[in-house]
Protein backbone atom coordinates (compact mmCIF):
# COMPACT_ATOMS: atom_id res chain seq x y z
CA UNK A 1 0.00 0.00 0.00
CA UNK A 2 1.67 3.19 -0.95
CA UNK A 3 1.14 6.80 0.41
CA UNK A 4 -1.30 8.66 -1.27
CA UNK A 5 -0.28 11.95 -0.89
CA UNK A 6 -1.28 15.94 -2.48
CA UNK A 7 2.22 17.16 -2.68
CA UNK A 8 5.91 16.29 -1.67
CA UNK A 9 5.14 18.09 1.63
CA UNK A 10 2.30 15.69 2.55
CA UNK A 11 4.28 12.85 1.41
CA UNK A 12 6.90 13.25 3.64
CA UNK A 13 4.85 14.18 6.71
CA UNK A 14 2.96 11.08 6.31
CA UNK A 15 5.96 9.10 5.98
CA UNK A 16 7.38 11.17 8.85
CA UNK A 17 4.28 9.56 10.82
CA UNK A 18 4.94 6.36 9.38
CA UNK A 19 8.43 6.44 10.97
CA UNK A 20 7.70 7.34 13.86
CA UNK A 21 4.63 4.79 14.25
CA UNK A 22 7.38 1.98 13.39
CA UNK A 23 10.12 2.79 15.67
CA UNK A 24 7.23 2.89 18.97
CA UNK A 25 6.30 -0.30 17.88
CA UNK A 26 9.50 -1.53 17.85
CA UNK A 27 10.82 -0.20 20.89
CA UNK A 28 7.57 -1.76 22.65
CA UNK A 29 8.66 -5.21 21.19
CA UNK A 30 12.71 -4.36 22.26
CA UNK A 31 11.07 -3.90 25.78
CA UNK A 32 9.02 -7.13 25.68
CA UNK A 33 11.65 -8.97 24.41
CA UNK A 34 14.04 -7.71 27.03
CA UNK A 35 11.51 -8.56 29.95
CA UNK A 36 11.05 -12.33 28.31
CA UNK A 37 7.75 -11.10 27.73
CA UNK A 38 5.83 -12.64 24.59
CA UNK A 39 5.61 -10.19 21.60
CA UNK A 40 2.09 -8.79 20.46
CA UNK A 41 -0.29 -10.91 17.93
CA UNK A 42 -3.30 -10.64 16.12
CA UNK A 43 -3.97 -6.75 15.42
CA UNK A 44 -0.94 -5.51 16.29
CA UNK A 45 1.31 -7.93 14.94
CA UNK A 46 -0.90 -7.16 11.56
CA UNK A 47 -0.14 -3.46 12.12
CA UNK A 48 3.36 -3.79 12.05
CA UNK A 49 3.32 -5.95 8.87
CA UNK A 50 0.99 -3.28 6.82
CA UNK A 51 3.27 -0.43 8.72
CA UNK A 52 6.15 -2.19 7.41
CA UNK A 53 5.07 -2.65 4.08
CA UNK A 54 4.08 0.80 3.41
CA UNK A 55 7.58 1.34 4.78
CA UNK A 56 9.31 -0.43 2.42
CA UNK A 57 7.28 0.13 -0.91
CA UNK A 58 7.35 3.84 -0.15
CA UNK A 59 11.04 4.08 -0.11
CA UNK A 60 11.50 1.87 -2.77
CA UNK A 61 9.16 4.66 -4.61
CA UNK A 62 11.32 7.71 -3.42
CA UNK A 63 14.57 5.61 -4.47
CA UNK A 64 13.24 4.95 -7.78
CA UNK A 65 11.61 8.82 -8.29
CA UNK A 66 13.38 11.20 -5.51
CA UNK A 67 11.62 13.82 -7.19
CA UNK A 68 8.23 12.78 -4.99
CA UNK A 69 10.06 14.02 -2.08
CA UNK A 70 12.58 16.93 -3.08
CA UNK A 71 10.44 20.03 -3.00
CA UNK A 72 9.66 19.12 0.52
CA UNK A 73 10.26 21.81 3.09
CA UNK A 74 14.28 21.82 4.71
CA UNK A 75 12.86 21.23 8.01
CA UNK A 76 10.44 19.01 7.23
CA UNK A 77 12.92 16.30 5.43
CA UNK A 78 15.32 17.20 8.02
CA UNK A 79 12.92 15.65 10.53
CA UNK A 80 12.16 12.58 8.54
CA UNK A 81 16.41 11.97 8.08
CA UNK A 82 16.70 12.52 11.71
CA UNK A 83 13.70 9.43 12.57
CA UNK A 84 15.10 7.41 9.69
CA UNK A 85 17.85 7.61 11.64
CA UNK A 86 15.91 6.94 15.08
CA UNK A 87 14.45 4.03 12.91
CA UNK A 88 17.88 2.25 12.06
CA UNK A 89 19.04 2.23 15.60
CA UNK A 90 15.48 0.89 17.10
CA UNK A 91 15.64 -1.75 14.61
CA UNK A 92 19.16 -2.70 15.43
CA UNK A 93 18.52 -2.38 18.88
CA UNK A 94 15.74 -5.38 18.29
CA UNK A 95 17.89 -7.50 16.19
CA UNK A 96 20.46 -7.59 18.86
CA UNK A 97 17.00 -8.86 21.28
CA UNK A 98 16.22 -11.27 18.97
CA UNK A 99 19.71 -12.70 18.43
CA UNK A 100 19.90 -12.65 22.60
CA UNK A 101 16.73 -14.90 22.86
CA UNK A 102 17.28 -17.23 19.74
CA UNK A 103 20.98 -18.37 21.11
CA UNK A 104 19.50 -18.67 24.17
CA UNK A 105 16.46 -20.72 22.83
CA UNK A 106 19.53 -22.75 21.01
CA UNK A 107 21.25 -23.21 24.03
CA UNK A 108 18.47 -24.35 26.01
CA UNK A 109 17.79 -26.83 23.39
CA UNK A 110 21.09 -28.19 22.65
CA UNK A 111 21.26 -28.58 26.26
CA UNK A 112 17.55 -31.19 26.89
CA UNK A 113 19.35 -32.60 23.80
CA UNK A 114 22.59 -33.46 25.33
CA UNK A 115 20.91 -34.47 28.35
CA UNK A 116 18.46 -36.99 26.85
CA UNK A 117 21.47 -38.23 24.36
CA UNK A 118 23.87 -38.71 27.84
CA UNK A 119 20.60 -40.31 29.67
CA UNK A 120 20.13 -42.75 26.63
CA UNK A 121 23.70 -43.51 25.65
CA UNK A 122 24.18 -46.60 27.82
CA UNK A 123 20.27 -48.31 27.70
CA UNK A 124 20.90 -51.08 25.39
CA UNK A 125 23.69 -53.91 25.50
CA UNK A 126 25.08 -55.67 28.48
CA UNK A 127 28.53 -56.76 29.78
CA UNK A 128 29.90 -59.73 31.13
CA UNK A 129 28.66 -59.66 34.30
CA UNK A 130 25.20 -58.75 33.55
CA UNK A 131 25.13 -54.98 34.25
CA UNK A 132 24.56 -52.21 31.51
CA UNK A 133 27.35 -51.21 29.64
CA UNK A 134 28.13 -47.87 29.51
CA UNK A 135 25.54 -47.37 32.63
CA UNK A 136 26.33 -44.83 35.22
CA UNK A 137 24.52 -44.66 38.30
CA UNK A 138 21.49 -47.51 39.77
CA UNK A 139 20.58 -49.69 36.81
CA UNK A 140 16.94 -48.70 36.60
CA UNK A 141 14.44 -52.02 38.06
CA UNK A 142 10.66 -52.53 37.21
CA UNK A 143 9.52 -54.21 40.31
CA UNK A 144 5.86 -56.18 39.91
CA UNK A 145 4.49 -55.73 43.32
CA UNK A 146 1.55 -58.43 42.34
CA UNK A 147 3.94 -61.18 42.45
Amino acid sequence: MALIADDAADRAQQLLALTERLIAILREETALIEARRPLPDGAAAEEKVRLVNAYRLEMARIKAEPALISSAPAPLTASLRRATETLNAALAAHAIALEAVKTLTEGLVQAIAEEITRRQAGAGAYRADGALAGASGPTPVALNQTA
